[in-house]
C-alpha cells in the first residue's frame, strides 16, 4: 500500500461548470464507495467557488439518498473566474486544507478537469476527474455522463416537432447544444431522420445546404427537418434559416432552439450506470494512489487517462460512418 493511499482519510466531492443529467449518481457513487472504503467525504458546494467561499459540508450515505434519479447536481455548480488567478488558488487550498481533505474527485468539463490539473500541481494534492458534460467533448472517454440522456431528450423533441412539420408541410430547423462538439446534432439527427445535419466539426455552404433541401423536395417530401449545431460556421439555426429564405423564398420555414431544455430531466438508464461506475471507479483509483487521472469508459471497459494527456490531446470524436449514414438515411 502507497503512502498516499494511507494520507487519505476524507474526500472532497464537487461538481464544476455545466449541469448534466447524471452527476448527482456520480456523486452518489463517490460517495458511497468512499465511506465504504471507511473514508470521510466532504461535499464542496458550487464547485470551485464553494472551495474559495468555503461552502463545504460533511457528506453521509443519507446525504444522497434519493438522488440517482435526479437531473441537475445536488451540490449545485458555478464558473469561478477568481480561481483561474493564484490568490483565488491559494484561498482555496487553505480551506481545502482545514476541512481536512486530503484527495478531490472533480465531476465536470474541460474546465474542470484544466481547473482541477492545475490545483493538485500547485498544492499536491490528489485528484480524479470523472466527465460530467453532455456534449461527449472530452477526450479520455467514449461517452460522458449526460450525453445518452440529452440524446433522447433531443431525440423526443425532435418526434413532436416532425408531426407538425407534417402537419403543416414546414421547413423546421432545429439548434441543439455544440458549440464545438456536433455529436449530439448527429446522433439525435440520425436517430430522428433529418434531413440535414450542420457540425461545428465541418462547413456546409448554404448552397450545399439548399441543394439537399430541393433533392429531398424532388423525392416528394412535403416536410424537411434540418439540425443545426449552436456551433455551426453558419452562426447557428436562425440565421442558417434566413439565408434560405432569402435565396430560396418558397418554405414554409420555421426555428426551434432547444437550448437548455438538453441538460434537464432525470437521467437515463444508461447514464446512472456509467456515473455509478465512474465514481466507484474515481475513489478506488485514488485510494491505489493514481491521481491527475481523469476516469473514462473505452468500450465496456473503465479506464484512466492523465489529465494532462487528455487536456492536450485533441481527438475528432465524430463517428464518420455516421456522418456517411446521415446522408444516405436522408434519401
Amino acid at each position: 500500500m502507497s503512502n498516499r493511499v494511507e494520507k487519505i482519510t476524507r474526500v472532497g466531492v464537487f461538481t464544476s461548470g455545466g449541469d448534466s443529467p447524471g452527476m448527482n449518481a456520480a456523486i452518489r457513487a463517490v460517495v458511497r464507495t468512499a465511506l465504504y472504503k471507511d473514508k470521510k467525504v466532504t461535499g464542496i458546494y458550487h464547485g470551485y467557488q464553494g472551495m474559495i467561499d468555503n461552502t463545504m459540508f460533511d457528506m453521509d450515505s443519507q446525504s444522497v439518498s434519493s438522488i440517482i434519479q435526479m437531473g441537475g447536481t445536488v451540490l449545485k455548480t458555478a464558473r469561478c473566474m477568481e480561481f483561474k488567478t493564484t490568490e483565488g488558488r491559494a484561498k482555496a487550498y487553505e480551506h481545502v486544507r482545514t476541512a481536512g481533505i486530503d484527495a478531490l474527485v472533480a465531476i465536470g468539463g474541460d474546465g474542470t478537469f484544466t481547473g482541477a490539473e492545475i490545483f493538485s500541481r500547485e498544492f499536491n494534492i490528489p485528484v480524479m476527474c470523472i466527465p460530467g458534460t453532455i456534449d461527449n467533448d472530452l477526450n479520455g472517454t467514449d461517452l460522458t455522463i449526460g450525453y445518452d440522456t440529452a440524446n433522447n431528450t433531443v431525440i423526443e423533441a425532435i418526434d413532436k416537432i416532425r408531426d407538425t412539420a407534417a402537419s403543416h408541410n414546414r421547413l423546421f430547423f432545429i439548434e441543439v447544444m455544440g458549440r464545438d462538439s456536433g455529436c449530439i446534432a448527429l446522433n439525435a439527427g440520425v436517430a430522428g431522420g433529418a434531413e440535414a445535419i450542420l457540425l461545428p466539426e465541418r462547413e456546409t455552404a448554404i448552397d450545399e445546404l439548399i441543394d439537399m433541401l430541393e433533392q429531398a423536395a424532388d423525392r416528394k417530401k412535403s416536410s424537411m427537418i434540418v439540425i443545426v449545431a449552436e456551433g455551426d460556421k453558419n452562426g447557428g439555426a436562425n440565421n442558417v434559416a434566413r439565408c434560405v429564405q432569402e435565396k430560396v423564398g418558397y418554405y414554409d420555414t420555421k426555428v426551434s432552439i432547444l437550448g437548455h431544455l438538453q441538460r434537464g430531466g432525470a437521467p437515463s438508464s444508461a447514464d446512472r450506470v456509467l456515473a455509478t461506475r465512474m465514481g466507484y471507479a474515481a475513489v478506488n483509483e485514488l485510494l491505489k494512489g493514481n491521481t491527475r487521472a481523469t476516469v473514462g469508459v473505452r468500450g465496456s471497459e473503465i479506464v484512466t487517462t492523465p489529465l494532462e494527456e487528455a487536456l492536450s490531446k485533441k481527438e475528432l470524436k465524430l463517428n464518420e460512418d455516421l456522418v456517411e449514414i446521415a446522408k444516405i438515411m436522408a434519401l
